[in-house]
């Protein structure tokens, strides 16, 4: 099973670099190579993967929010919204 390990942990990497190219933004794709490009790319199991991972993986355009703030949040219920209870 140890001998296995390694090609079950590339196989693993590698589809999930090529479904991670493939459902990508072609906006963020960093790397001056077009989306279509960085997929060919990643065809090449490991050092195509590695490379989408390094170079052509697009960035988070914005961080996740701090824990505990509720900034931009609205209230889900109608009994949960100020508003709608100001105006019974």
């Amino acid at each position: 099973m140890l001998r296995v390990l390694p090609y079950i942990i590339v196989l693993a990497l590698w589809l999930y670099g090529m479904v991670d190219c493939a459902l990508s933004d072609r906006r963020g794709v960093r790397g001056g190579l077009s989306k279509t490009v960085w997929f060919l790319i990643t065809v090449l199991p490991a050092v195509g993967t590695a490379l989408w991972f390094l170079f052509g993986r697009p960035r988070s355009s914005t961080p996740p929010p701090p824990a505990g703030t509720q900034r931009g949040r609205r209230p889900v219920a109608p009994d949960d919204d100020p508003d709608f209870l100001r105006g019974l």
